[in-house]
């Protein structure tokens, strides 16, 4: 089979296609000839090895797949060949013709649900499922302003925020991100780019500052969205697309708000009863129509690190997958 190696770490473009043997399905795991691999942020991390979870080259990028189930391992019940599936890796083996899947983190999808629009679910949705539900704690009516909006992961903040009936502020850099997220339900943007953040968010919010700010970009913004938290808000940190920030500690005491760690793939690890939990809800919610996940960019393999250059220079919109 073909498949995407790192040989080294090092930028996207150093990325190859090799011809490797295919995996074999032990106890417990289902062989699945992949369909989709979602492209994340942390696969770009981890070809400079700058992730929490460590990949020693050489090694496959993409950590979730959706495709067709080709061999079931022993112990394997509840799936059969040709069974339709999504499911995670891990952290790797995702960007090949065929992954191997634990059955255990595996779930059919109903056929309206298409490939690229299901992976990611478990990656993007979860992040934003898990961190405004479980532990940003957002209710019907509170403010959401989401940093990174326009990206992958606040793509699906902008989505499920509205969903769960909270007026959303959708923040990115430039008019095109905006845009997208007016599509998908943003209430209000705000240009960030053009915009001084904390006083747009001020104005929109009448001076109260929001409820939940959801931060998937971190560096210069963090703070200004932090000083745009109102009253017992939740800053929930994401992820640092923009670099790690720095914030002083007593803007939490003025506000008595709270700064939430949202650390999804540690929590599947953790509760895998609340892993399964979100990832049903999700299928469901995109089954009957609720969620449309966005697909804006889908790759060959041979095109892997064009794929993932899109994500380091903040230039995809919503979701990119690779099509082998």
């Amino acid at each position: 089979m073909r498949a995407v190696i790192c040989k080294a770490f090092g930028p996207p473009e150093n990325l190859v296609v090799e011809d490797v043997p295919v995996p074999v399905a032990g106890p417990g795991q289902l062989l699945v000839e992949v369909k989709a691999s979602a492209v994340t942020f942390p696969d770009t991390l981890m070809l400079e090895d700058k992730y929490q979870f460590k990949a020693p080259p050489p090694y496959t990028p993409g950590g979730e797949v959706a495709g067709m189930v080709s061999v079931v391992g022993d112990g394997v019940s509840g799936f059969a060949v040709g069974d339709r599936v999504v499911g995670g890796l891990g952290t790797t083996g995702g960007y090949a013709e065929y992954s191997l899947v634990a059955a255990a983190g595996a779930r059919k999808l109903p056929d309206g649900v298409g490939f690229a629009e299901s992976t990611g679910l478990n990656y993007a949705y979860g992040t934003t499922l898990y961190g405004l539900k479980y532990r940003g704690n957002l209710k019907a009516g509170e403010t959401l302003l989401i940093l990174g909006a326009g990206g992958s992961v606040g793509l699906t903040a902008v989505e499920l925020g509205k969903l769960m009936g909270a007026r959303v502020i959708a923040c990115a850099s430039s008019e095109e991100k905006l845009q997208l997220c007016r599509e998908r339900g943003a209430d209000e943007t705000i240009n960030y780019a053009t915009e001084d953040l904390k006083e747009r968010a001020k104005e929109l919010t009448g001076g109260a500052g929001v409820d939940v700010v959801y931060d998937c970009v971190g560096g210069a913004y963090a703070e200004a969205a932090l000083r745009a938290t109102g009253w017992e808000g939740r800053f929930l940190v994401v992820g640092f697309t923009a670099g790690i920030p720095s914030v002083p500690l007593n803007l939490t005491l003025l506000k008595s708000c709270q700064i939430v760690g949202v650390f999804y793939g540690a929590m599947t690890a953790r509760d895998p009863a609340l892993r399964d939990a979100i990832v049903a809800e999700l299928i469901e919610l995109t089954a009957t129509g609720k969620l449309r996940p966005h697909v804006s960019g889908r790759y060959p393999l041979e095109r892997a690190g064009e794929a993932l250059r899109s994500l380091m220079d903040r230039k995809a919109l919503g979701k990119v997958v690779i099509e082998p």
